[in-house]
């Protein structure tokens, strides 16, 4: 055999080093692949997803394991803390910091002290060496119980740690979580304490629930399409802003995923751009948010506060992707079925707890019989003859038989051993009746226990009851659940650039500087130019821009805009007849062009007026003398034109020849009073009968608003208008209505009552007094409105009997700044409004029935120097260009 066998001797060994070495090869491509699967793998598993079961990613369990390690109920350095982790973490210290950081600001499971950086602001953490950490005592309560743990060896087989924390509590819903892994990410939002509690518990009870974000960041949130935290789904967080003053306006709360210096950062790039006008920013952030952002005067604090949603971090959208760990395997779950399956292993958890329990307990009990049996009967006296341990192990066998058949379980080797421990001092003190209150309080213990294995789910149910009690206080939600409506940037973009046209060549744009100025725009806006042959095209602002030679008109394109209204005559081809048209434009391809005309070769406009609100105005027709024409000149009146689509032909004017047309009378507006809601689950006006009728507003119609500070204003309706949240009074106003209100004078410690009007319809105007304890009790805009006092009882008497108050004959009108009368001397308890006296109003002038267009676009309800200016490219009165 050893002649068969290739055995290396020192003779072989010279013969192989004497030969050339053998090449060796390795295929790359087979070494990536599996190299590469195996790294994705651990990324995956090891990284940067969490766990369902305990919704830690490793190096957080790790963490907290190692702090249970540490804990002795004092702060531990967190670099001491770092050192341990990296025991059971094969990575540095640095990662190891970050993520431990990560979980200090959650302010849920670590208690911390010191300087751990500031979600707010982006401030970074002192270091690991200066700041301090214990375990919290909620997550003492639902993170750790060695006896229910699984172990496994950490990485370098010296230590044991848990391949899951018996976490009863749905941590990663309250903390949220976030990881990249290889082709694969996860992005759970936080959502809030109090409200995965009770959704647990509705849970148990075989209830239906519903959970969303919650930020710690507060701010406002749209989750309408949440899609259940699911692929596909998004939320979409806005800054709270709310007006100061007039020039002023404040950001007390930020979007989740921003801090106030990107925020501030956002702001200042928007104003660079042009895309908003500010005159300086201030960030007073400290524990609370606070920046200030100033405006310039005359500047819109609505239309800024808009604008701020659509061109800066003050809105931005989070896409949730709901992806854990289950079984080693990456799952794609939606956050109601995180809760469930959290929930459902709360309850095992809670069963192996109480069994865990129960085996213990049984134990004692088992022990303490024996103990009580063994003293009791004197049994250990039975050993004193004995010389071998396995004759006293017999003996006391044997003594016991007549004794141990009412114990649950047998009797053990172990257990006679237990008892050969037992001291002589322990036998000689023994007293009988402490024996058996022990026994009987473990059989109390024991039937508790029982009971709550027998009622499973409503003992869960106690344990999230006591969870929300505990721990509940100050984690209500912070972030305020909204619907959005979209911001339309074109109509709160600031009109950054100026707009010029050189009419004869056709060209448009902003670098044609020494051509003719048509309006301000901005560079988002689009363009809408008509030329004198009956054609029309839209096209983006751009420095120049071809739309076509001999161009009439140019303004700025409001898209859906149907209330601006174009007035068109012109001329079929060159002999053709003539016809006259009305028609809005609402939505178009951009750079298409339109011919309005019939289409024939040499189609030429006589006459155009473009109306911001639907003005019809009265022109007259002068013919050409030719042949045997009998009527030369004639009018037209526009309102007598339906308004039609774009490519409608019109009606016809005449066959003859047309000289010119000129204007005779001015137009007025041809459309109905717009009919005006407010949607208060946006808090905005729309046109679009979603929410409350406010009323019919013509153009210059306003609305009354009064807030819960004893503030009144009228404002002119926009769609872009903000609402407070504590507005009282939002409804049309009636200039000649009076408005009543009772109030507390916090200077005077007494209640008040005034009658007033507005006289300043520009002006916003407190009404009651600036004292800090002073509130506005009762506000009405009924004509005769009634109240009724109820007094308090003064010691020793009756309790004086409720009194009604006839605000109108109480106090006459005055002015918005009196003080008002004393409603009373006594001491009031309560006041309250009652049902006003019935009162006819004076009945508005009804619209004629005229044309009515469905209108999307209520901007134009006051029509501005610069929008005239916009929309007349010839004559000063904003009407009509003559051709």
């Amino acid at each position: 055999m050893a002649e068969d066998n290739d055995e290396l001797t020192n003779d072989n060994l010279e013969d192989l080093n004497t030969q050339e070495p053998q090449e060796t090869i390795t295929r790359i491509t087979g070494m990536y692949k599996e190299w590469f699967l195996d790294y994705a793998s651990y990324v995956i598993l090891e990284r940067a997803v969490p766990a369902i079961e305990d919704g830690f990613k490793p190096v957080q369990r790790r963490i907290m394991h190692s702090m249970k390690d540490l804990d002795d109920g004092r702060y531990n350095k967190v670099a001491n803390i770092v050192g341990h982790t990296m025991q059971y973490h094969p990575h540095g210290d640095a990662s190891i910091a970050d993520a431990m950081v990560q979980i200090g600001q959650k302010d849920l499971l670590i208690d911390t002290q010191g300087n751990w950086g500031n979600i707010l602001t982006g401030d970074r953490a002192a270091a690991a060496r200066y700041i301090e950490a214990r375990i919290s005592k909620f997550g003492m309560d639902v993170v750790f119980n060695p006896k229910i743990t699984q172990w496994q060896s950490s990485y370098d087989g010296r230590r044991k740690e848990p391949i899951n924390l018996p976490v009863m509590f749905p941590l990663l819903l309250a903390q949220g979580g976030e990881g990249i892994a290889v082709g694969l990410s996860t992005k759970i939002l936080p959502h809030n304490f109090i409200e995965l509690i009770d959704a647990s518990v509705k849970h148990l009870q075989g209830k239906r629930f519903t959970i969303l974000p919650d930020f710690p960041t507060a701010g406002i949130a749209d989750c309408s399409d949440y899609n259940d935290g699911l692929r596909g789904g998004k939320v979409h967080v806005r800054a709270k802003i709310s007006q100061l003053d007039k020039n002023t306006l404040v950001i007390s709360e930020i979007p989740f995923g921003t801090t106030t210096s990107s925020l501030i950062d956002s702001v200042l790039k928007a104003n660079d751009k042009g895309k908003i006008k500010i005159k300086k920013i201030e960030d007073n952030t400290a524990a609370e948010v606070e920046i200030l952002i100033h405006l310039p005067s005359g500047l819109s604090p609505d239309k800024t506060i808009d604008a701020l949603y659509a061109f800066t971090n003050c809105e931005t959208s989070i896409s949730p992707l709901g992806c854990v760990i289950e079984n080693n395997k990456p799952l794609f779950v939606g956050v109601t079925e995180m809760l469930r399956r959290s929930t459902d292993n709360t309850v095992q958890l809670l069963k192996q707890e109480l069994e865990i329990k129960l085996g213990e307990f049984e134990e004692q009990w088992h022990f303490a019989s024996l103990e009580r049996i063994f003293i009791e009967n004197r049994i250990y006296r039975d050993i004193e003859e004995e010389e071998t341990w396995d004759g006293v192990i017999s003996a006391i066998e044997k003594g016991l038989q007549p004794h141990i058949k009412h114990l649950k379980r047998a009797v053990t080797v172990d257990d006679i051993a237990r008892l050969t421990e037992i001291r002589i001092k322990r036998i000689s003190k023994f007293d009988i009746d402490k024996a058996q209150q022990k026994i009987d309080a473990l059989e109390e213990q024991i039937a508790e226990v029982k009971h709550h294995l027998a009622h499973l789910i409503e003992y869960a149910i106690a344990f999230f009851t006591r969870l929300k009690k505990e721990y509940g206080a100050g984690r209500e939600r912070k972030t305020e659940l909204r619907t959005f409506e979209d911001v339309d940037a074109t109509k709160v973009v600031i009109r950054n650039t100026k707009l010029y046209v050189n009419k004869e060549e056709g060209f448009i744009g902003t670098s044609l500087k020494r051509d003719e100025y048509v309006c301000d725009c901005s560079d988002i806006d689009d363009i809408i130019a008509f030329t004198a042959d009956g054609k029309m095209m839209v096209s983006k602002v751009d420095s120049k821009t071809f739309v076509g030679k001999g161009i009439i008109y140019v303004a700025v394109f409001k898209k859906k805009d149907k209330r601006t209204i174009y007035n068109l005559v012109y001329k079929d081809g060159s002999k053709g007849p003539s016809y006259i048209k009305r028609f809005a434009v609402t939505s178009i391809t951009r750079d298409k062009e339109y011919d309005l005309t019939n289409g024939n070769k040499s189609s030429k406009a006589l006459y155009f007026t473009a109306n911001p609100n639907g003005e019809a105005e009265v022109i007259t027709v002068f013919l050409r003398q030719v042949g045997s024409v009998k009527k030369l000149k004639w009018d037209i009146d526009f309102a007598d034109i339906l308004i039609k689509g774009r490519a409608s032909k019109g009606n016809l004017v005449s066959k003859h020849p047309v000289k010119k047309i000129e204007l005779k009378e001015k137009g007025v507006s041809t459309l109905k009073p717009r009919k005006i809601w407010y949607d208060d689950t946006v808090q905005r006006l729309n046109v679009d009968e979603r929410g409350e009728l406010v009323g019919e507003f013509r153009g210059e119609d306003r609305i009354l608003v009064i807030t819960q500070k004893g503030i009144a204003k009228t404002i002119i309706p926009e769609v872009t208008t903000h609402f407070d949240n504590d507005m009282l009074v939002m409804e049309k106003w009636v200039p000649k209505k009076p408005i009543s209100a009772i109030y507390f004078d916090g200077e005077k410690e007494m209640y008040y009552v005034k009658r007033f009007i507005i006289e300043n319809e520009n002006r916003e105007e407190q009404f009651i007094s600036n004292h800090p304890n002073s509130f506005l009790e009762i506000v009405s805009t009924d004509w005769k409105p009634m109240a009724e006092i109820e007094f308090k009882k003064e010691r020793g008497k009756d309790r004086k009997e409720n009194e009604p108050i006839n605000l109108e004959e109480f106090i006459s009108i005055k002015g918005i700044a009196a003080q008002g009368n004393q409603l009373t001397k006594d001491r009031v308890n309560a006041i309250h409004i009652m049902e006003s006296i019935p009162y006819e109003a004076p009945e508005e002038i009804p619209a004629e029935d005229l044309e009515v267009i469905e209108e999307e676009d209520m901007s134009v309800s006051k029509t501005t120097d610069d929008e005239t200016k916009a929309s007349n490219s010839e004559d000063d009165n904003g009407q009509s260009t003559l051709f």
